[in-house]
């Protein structure tokens, strides 16, 4: 079944490795055979993988538009995925969610999937955040009242 997509002016997608661009008015194109095609939204650059799970899902990525190559970034997805659930455990359900979809030669889904994780790093790192301003505070406080003459 074909894939139609419309490509609004200064879109950008990915159809086999190779980058296409819309440069003029809204188009739509209507892919008729199976293809690796990731939609600009869904790219994630190397320079913007600067995490532990962009990193995986920039893996899982490259595994996907570069099947010549595979097999190298699976690995390297694998070992950035074991890194992340070390660190944190409550990812565990998410990591076994995008096995579960590459056991089933589902790379797609799986960085679907992988978005996911990175969602929740996002999650992980704000509840982080918020506990280290409360630990500030709470430091300030003790300060203010260690330094109190009275």
């Amino acid at each position: 079944m074909p894939l139609l997509i419309d490509f609004k002016e200064g879109d950008r997608l990915i159809i086999n490795g190779a980058v296409i661009e819309n440069n003029g008015a809204h188009t739509r194109i209507l892919v008729h055979n199976q293809a690796a095609i990731l939609r600009g939204k869904e790219v994630l650059s190397e320079e913007e993988s600067r995490t532990p799970a962009s990193r995986a899902y920039f893996a899982l990525q490259c595994a996907y538009i570069f099947p010549d190559r595979q097999e190298e970034y699976l690995q390297a997805f694998d070992g950035y995925l074991n890194d992340y659930v070390a660190a944190c455990p409550s990812a565990l359900p998410i990591s076994e969610e995008i096995r579960e979809r590459l056991a089933g030669d589902q790379i797609y889904k799986a960085m679907k999937s992988a978005q996911k994780l990175i969602f929740h790093e996002n999650g992980v790192l704000k509840s982080l955040e918020g506990d280290l301003e409360n630990l500030q505070r709470e430091g300030e406080g003790v300060a203010d009242a260690s330094s109190d003459p009275s």
